[in-house]
């Protein structure tokens, strides 16, 4: 279990020291008055304490995301741990550190309007249109399995159930951040802490060895690793969605010096749980046959409910239950609250904090959308949910990347991992069965024809950028 433990460990020091760097890269201020402050409306913007907005956050990126995610991730074997480890620090906790951090900046900007400061309106166009299918998708996605397991274990119809679901996340999108997010998120977020926590307890004393990475048995020979595990593994080492969050907590932040403990760490902490339940795992079931046998009898849902039960007994069975219920929902109302606020700002409303009545009347527009794709097979939504995810995710980077380009600050940091997904997202879309189903050999080369294609635009805007700064000095 050596790996398993560097790992966790790896974790918390990126957290404890690249996390830092990051911070004094963007330039933190302590002394700037955040947005919680100066756009105060009773409604998304009010200032929250930071121990409650990181318990949210959390809450809002992981859901079902590092347990599923990670389980399934978990078929490629201890290589995962590899995947989780580099992308949580080095990418994905910077992806949701720059986008909660330039909302702070912007006045609690959502997510496409940064984009289109800094990347342009054609792009920004296209991220609107991306970002609200993929707010949809999640959250019908994450809805309908809850409805169908509540249903089986009471009298409720799978129709009154999703019907009572969305009349939750109706009150959830529109009351204001403190009345049901800030009360009830807390307590579900030690609740996903404290299954982790007692899954890798029971785990490190089960006497079953978890793998370590080695050349042998780094991962099955017949699954490419590229770009596959970078879309199953997303929540937990780097994932769009979560710059789809993170202005709701920006909104919210009394100081920019919480930023790198509330972004930047919960990150983190996704990771740990991804890690957590990997090891779970390919260890439970002796292996990755043996995780796939499991994965196929009873999908990610069963693998998580025969650990839970087996390694902590009925209490296992009992947060099982929970985290298949709760977590899913909370996910869900939140990503139609980020509908809401992206569909004000792209309208141009006039006062986005014009109070319920309009946070009601945006929140229609996507909410019956939301309920119709989960009356439907939603299976199917999964397929596109990955890819669409993770090319928020790429877009993410390069704004963050630009933004440091234009502000004189080391853009590399961003730029590195933006060209890396960039690779991921356009191999696998040619790939990939809900893709264009092409050969992997093929794939690979449009993907590093795309990838080599960007990387010129890149050089480009580095170019223009430093050629500004000559004709400044010139000047």
């Amino acid at each position: 279990m050596l790996t398993f433990l560097a790992s966790i460990a790896l974790l918390i020091l990126g957290y404890m020291f690249y996390g830092r760097v990051v911070d004094r890269i963007f330039g933190m201020d302590p002394n700037n008055e955040t947005p919680a402050y100066t756009k105060t409306d009773g409604l998304d913007y009010m200032p929250m304490p930071w121990w409650k907005g990181w318990l949210i956050q959390l809450l809002n990126i992981a859901g079902l995301g590092p347990i599923y995610g990670a389980i399934t991730g978990a078929l490629y074997g201890p290589v995962a741990f590899i995947w989780i480890v580099v992308g949580c620090i080095f990418a994905g906790a910077v992806h949701d550190y720059f986008s909660g951090m330039m909302s702070l900046r912007h006045g609690g900007a959502q997510y496409p309007a940064l984009v289109g400061r800094y990347l342009g309106k054609n792009v920004k166009i296209i991220t609107n249109v991306v970002s609200l299918v993929l707010m949809i998708l999640v959250a019908a996605a994450f809805t309908a399995g809850p409805a169908q397991l509540i249903s089986q274990l009471t009298p409720l119809s799978f129709s009154t159930v999703l019907v009572l679901i969305f009349v939750y996340f109706l009150l959830a999108t529109v009351l204001p951040v403190n009345k049901v997010i800030g009360k009830i998120y807390p307590l579900f977020g030690a609740i996903l802490i404290f299954m982790a926590v007692a899954i890798a307890g029971a785990l490190l004393f089960s006497g079953k060895p978890i793998p370590n990475v080695t050349l042998e048995n780094l991962h099955p020979g017949e699954l490419p690793i590229w770009p596959l595990l970078m879309v199953t593994i997303s929540c937990g080492a780097i994932s769009g969605f979560h710059c789809t969050q993170s202005p709701i907590i920006a909104r919210t932040l009394k100081n920019e010096r919480e930023g790198r403990k509330v972004f930047y760490g919960a990150m983190i902490g996704e990771g740990i749980i991804a890690l957590i339940w990997a090891a779970a795992g390919m260890t439970f079931f002796g292996g990755t046959t043996g995780l796939q046998e499991a994965i196929a009898a009873g999908g990610p849902g069963g693998a998580v409910n025969e650990i839970s039960t087996s390694l902590l007994g009925q209490l296992g069975g009992i947060l099982a239950i929970l985290g298949v219920i709760i977590l899913p929902i909370t996910t869900g109302d939140t990503a139609l609250r980020s509908s809401r606020m992206i569909l004000a700002e792209l309208v141009g409303a006039k006062g986005e904090n014009a109070g319920l009545k309009q946070a009601f009347l945006y929140s229609i527009p996507v909410t019956i959308p939301a309920f119709y794709l989960s009356t439907i097979d939603y299976s199917f939504l999964w397929r596109y949910v990955g890819w669409s995810n993770q090319l928020v995710a790429t877009v993410t980077l390069w704004t963050a990347t630009v933004y440091c380009l234009r502000h004189g600050k080391f853009h590399w940091i961003c730029g590195i991992p933006a060209l890396f997904m960039t690779g991921v997202v356009s191999t696998y879309i040619f790939y990939a069965p809900e893709g264009f189903k092409l050969s992997y050999q093929t794939s690979m080369m449009i993907g590093t024809v795309i990838t080599l294609a960007v990387t010129t635009w890149y050089a480009y805007q580095i170019r223009r950028h430093h050629q500004k700064i000559e004709t400044e000095v010139a000047a």
